[in-house]
């Protein structure tokens, strides 16, 4: 059996074998497309459980297909068509509304502080279920995530080409391939000019299956820069260019030396945190996608932005 994206859910086991279009996919994005419907958390746990096979052996949810390999699919139980429901016309609209930039091979959003990039884990709709309610008749695939709490830029794919050319340039080291930046509020006076963080981080779960990241020298490598551009009330909003990519990479660096994120409940300073709620109103992360510059293999440059969300605005604003 060849790769079939309209294959049904339900049924007894299949047999697929990957085509040279979907190689280097990973294979919990290769199942989704296979599993129409499927909640993401059901995808992880048929291939924790060993239900999935990757040519007759177990493989890891992040695991990249070759073109030829044969993926076992045992069959998955779902919610019949109409019963899963769709986005509420509130998160339809706040999506559409979202939309900073769009093209015929990208899609991109500034995307609100949350909502998830991805349903699954008691969230039904997150930003691509959403936005493929929206477009129903468009391909549309996730280049990237963002943390639930973090907002602004996310990108979107159109085109399998773009998606692959763009996951490849995320995967290169030292930021040659994807210019990142955020904007931060950190807790306390952070020194002038650029601080960098050069320290592994490790992805550990928790009980109940929450990720915690740490710095840990067993970890993978990571790499930030903090720049101060203002002061404000004692504490120091910041352009943060990362040149890595790894789980909550900004909020663990920034605890790492002393000054964590603001409003960050996870990594940050909780006495901090509720101050500047009662102060200045913020009641979530200070933490904001704010740009992306990448060109693509046509050469065709691609300088995205999206601007301070009106919340973050404001709060700075009365911080003084």
């Amino acid at each position: 059996m060849t790769d079939n994206d309209s294959g049904p859910a339900g049924g007894g086991v299949r047999l697929v074998r990957v085509t040279d279009d979907r190689a280097g996919q990973r294979l919990d994005n290769f199942l989704l497309g296979q599993l129409k419907g499927a909640p993401r958390s059901i995808v992880y746990k048929i291939v924790r459980s060993g239900q999935v096979r990757v040519n007759g052996g177990r493989a890891k949810a992040e695991r990249k297909l070759e073109a030829g390999d044969e993926v076992r699919i045992p069959p998955v139980r779902l919610a019949p068509a109409g019963e899963a429901g769709t986005p509420s016309r509130g998160l339809l609209a706040a999506m559409e509304a979202s939309i900073v930039f769009e093209d015929a091979r990208l899609l991109a959003i500034s995307k609100p502080s949350g909502i998830a990039s991805h349903g699954g884990s008691g969230i039904s709709f997150g930003v691509i279920e959403t936005l493929r309610a929206l477009r129903p008749n468009q391909s549309l695939e996730l280049v990237h995530r963002l943390d639930r709490d973090t907002s602004g830029l996310m990108v979107l794919a159109k085109k399998r080409s773009a998606l692959t050319q763009l996951q490849a340039l995320m995967r290169e080291d030292h930021g040659a391939g994807i210019r990142k930046r955020y904007l931060a509020l950190l807790a306390g006076r952070l020194p002038s000019g650029t601080m960098s963080v050069d320290a592994a981080l490790h992805v550990g779960l928790r009980q109940g299956g929450e990720r915690h990241v740490q710095v840990n020298a067993a970890g993978k490598p990571s790499l930030s820069h903090f720049q101060v551009l203002e002061r404000r009330g004692g504490h120091s909003y910041c352009e943060v260019r990362i040149e890595t990519g790894r789980t909550h990479q900004i909020r663990v660096h920034a605890q790492h030396i002393g000054h964590p994120v603001a409003g960050d409940d996870k990594y940050g300073d909780l006495a901090v945190n509720r101050r500047l709620r009662e102060q200045i109103g913020l009641r979530r992360l200070f933490l904001h996608a704010a740009s992306l510059e990448f060109a693509l293999d046509d050469g065709e440059a691609y300088v995205l932005n999206a601007p301070l969300a009106d919340d973050l605005r404001e709060a700075l604003d009365r911080l003084g």
